[in-house]
Formats: C-alpha cells, sequence, structure tokens
C-alpha cells in the first residue's frame, strides 16, 4: 500500500473503530439534573410520537384491508363532517399542549442560573479553551492535548503492521484528550459564563446536557449539577475556522475534598508564575519552556519545523518578524495581526519564552525577550 493510500486508510479506519464502539440508539441520559429532565422529555416525545403512529397506521392499514374493493366496499360519505373537523382539531391541541406544559417548565429550568454555588468563565479561542475560576483567582488555557495530534502520524505508520491489524495499536480519546484539564466539584450547581475571544464557538458537553455558543462581545450562561464522578468530553459544536476539529473540551468532576485540594495546587502555581515572571531567564530556560509553548498553541498553524502555511501562516524560518525589532513581534503575539489571533490570555513567562523560541529557532537569530519586556508591552 502506497504511503497516501495508508495516509487516506488510517484515519478512516481510526474514526471508524471509535464511532462504532460509542455507537447507540438513543439519547445520552447524562449526569446532571438538566440532562435528566431533557432526556425524560425526549422519552415522553418519543413515546406519544409512538402512539400516535401506531394509531394512524394501524388504522389505515385495517381500512385498507377491511374496507378494499374487492369485498365490495363503498366509502363512507362524509364531507364536511363537523363532527370530524372538531376531533381532527382538538385531539391535536391537547397532545401539543400536553407536551408543552412539561417542554416549557424544562426550558425555564435550562436558563435558570439563580441557584449556582460557584461561577466558571469559558472564553474561545482559535483553536482552544481559557477557565477562569473568578472566585478561587484560577486562570488557564486548555489545548489539544500532544499525543493526540501525533497520534494519526504514528499509526499511519504502523498500519501495515501486525501488531495494528490485530487491534494491538488503539488510539485512546482520539482529538478528545488535552494538556489541562477542567475541574469541577461534584453536586455542586455551577454557573457557565461563556463567550468568545474572536469568532463564534460552541461549548458542549452532551453528558452535561449543555450546548452554548460563545459568541464574541457577548456572554451567555448555562448551568449544570453534575451528580456522578468522572471524566466527561465535549467539543466544539461550531465551525469555527481550519482546527475547528481540534477544540475538545475534557472535565474531571471529583469530591469537594478533592477539589478543594485542586484549588490550592492551582493557587499555589498561579503565585509560582507570577513570581517567575519577575525574575530575569536564561536564554537555555527561555527555549526550553517556549518549545513547549509553541508546540501547544502555535505549531498548528506555524508548523512544528517552522515552515507555516503560506500565505496565510507565514513561515517563522528566516521571517522578517522574528529576525526583527523585539517590541514589533511582541505586539503581534500580544494583539494579533490578520489571520493572527491574539494570545495575551497567556503569562507573561509563556509569552517571552515561546516569543524567544521563535526568535531563536529553525536557524533565526533574533534577541531575547523577557517576561518583564511582556508587562511593559501590555
Amino acid at each position: 500500500m502506497s504511503k497516501l493510500s495508508r495516509a487516506i486508510v488510517a484515519p478512516i479506519a481510526l474514526i471508524s473503530t471509535a464511532v462504532f464502539s460509542e455507537y447507540g440508539l438513543n439519547m445520552t441520559e447524562g449526569v446532571t439534573s438538566i440532562s435528566h429532565d431533557i432526556y425524560d422529555l425526549h422519552m415522553m416525545v418519543f413515546w406519544v410520537c409512538v402512539v400516535i403512529a401506531t394509531i394512524v397506521f394501524g388504522a389505515m392499514f385495517y381500512s385498507v384491508f377491511a374496507h378494499r374493493k374487492s369485498k365490495g366496499a363503498v366509502a363512507a360519505q362524509f364531507h364536511e363532517s363537523t363532527k370530524a373537523e372538531i376531533l381532527w382539531t382538538l385531539i391535536p391541541v391537547v397532545i401539543l399542549v400536553g407536551m408543552a406544559i412539561p417542554a416549557s417548565k424544562t426550558l425555564i429550568d435550562l436558563e435558570d442560573t439563580s441557584k449556582a454555588e460557584m461561577t466558571i468563565k469559558i472564553t474561545g479561542h482559535q483553536w482552544k479553551w481559557q477557565y477562569d475560576y473568578p472566585k478561587e483567582g484560577i486562570s488557564f488555557i486548555s489545548n489539544l492535548a500532544k499525543t493526540s495530534k501525533d497520534s494519526v502520524a504514528t499509526d499511519v505508520d504502523n498500519l501495515n503492521k501486525e501488531s495494528y491489524k490485530t487491534g494491538a495499536l488503539k488510539v485512546d480519546n482520539y482529538l478528545l484528550e488535552v494538556d489541562k484539564r477542567m475541574v469541577l466539584p461534584v453536586d455542586t450547581s455551577i454557573r457557565f459564563l461563556i463567550t468568545s475571544n474572536d469568532v463564534i464557538h460552541n461549548w458542549w458537553i452532551p453528558a452535561f446536557g449543555v450546548k452554548q455558543d460563545a459568541n464574541p462581545g457577548f456572554i451567555n450562561d448555562a448551568w449544570a449539577k453534575v451528580d456522578k464522578i468522572g471524566t466527561y468530553r465535549g467539543q466544539c459544536a461550531e465551525l469555527c475556522g481550519k482546527d475547528h476539529g481540534f477544540m475538545p473540551i475534557v472535565v474531571d468532576v471529583v469530591s469537594k475534598k478533592d477539589y478543594a485540594k485542586w484549588v490550592a495546587k492551582e493557587q499555589a502555581a498561579s503565585a509560582a508564575a507570577a513570581a517567575s515572571a519577575t525574575q530575569v531567564w536564561s536564554k537555555s530556560d527561555l527555549m526550553s519552556k517556549g518549545k513547549s509553548v509553541y508546540e501547544s498553541n502555535c505549531a498548528g498553524c506555524h508548523k512544528i519545523d517552522g515552515s507555516g502555511i503560506p500565505p496565510i501562516f507565514p513561515a517563522m524560518k528566516n521571517s522578517v518578524i522574528a529576525n526583527g525589532i523585539a517590541a514589533e513581534h511582541i505586539k503581534i503575539v500580544l494583539h494579533g495581526e490578520g489571520g493572527m489571533p491574539t494570545f495575551k490570555m497567556l503569562g507573561d513567562t509563556d509569552l517571552a519564552s515561546v516569543i524567544t523560541y521563535e526568535r531563536n529557532a529553525f536557524g533565526n537569530t533574533g534577541s531575547v525577550v523577557q517576561p518583564s519586556d511582556i508587562k511593559s508591552a501590555r
């Protein structure tokens, strides 16, 4: 099999396996109170439709059989019958009202965030999610995990190996794994404030019963109260650009005790990051950290080797910007330009390291940028 054939077949085989392994005939019941209500509403409407279909098609098939022409049946004449008009108007109205009452209750409950015990702000970026916990003072970016990015290339190379054919090689959570997960406490009513920094995204977790647009310049809200500890996955459900398929969502729901430990750990990490931003870093340390930040945030457009995707995403190798004035480079990374989105949501140390990496990797000969330079530029 040629390399091109293997490159085409491998992703299809992997995706097909994942799809059929998760295939189900019904709607996801979910793990939140609102998702249970949505599921119950879905099942109620389903059974109403089943009953209607049974009665209508049963009557139709009976009429076709019992009143067929070969038996000498003569069609009944009830044109403009008042009784028939009332019946086929009144019965659908009763059915629709009967479904509208529980549906309205569920829709109202879906929008009622007044009983929230905590709030999390979710911001969509091309192509990653940002999570802010205002009360806890925690903020971080969640990207597609590097292991998930590399999995297709690995399995394309292994496609003809016996271990692949026998199913020994598998892709776990293909395109549904992230480098940093959102963490939530169980049995807690949580309000989500959802917005976007660039284009329209959509934050969707089927198990939560939450699917809400992230619109730039607007804040939509949703809520969930998860009643079961576990890991839950979702995706961006709005076609948001080149890497739309690489914006997974992973949420770990933990006990309240474990959540408190996670908060303390994240707060300590934030304090350490703030302290590191006041230090002067060596070039080698900036390059080491910058490589990791570049691969998580920049390589999707500018490529791992810095070759870019011209003309939309220019190459970093031999770049006029990367080899030019540092202030101009910082300005573009902070505020974006053309097809380049803003990256001001990253910390000063992360930005200083990735800019230093871009200016000194791929054969470039730019200067070193310190966190203090980023702080001044903001």
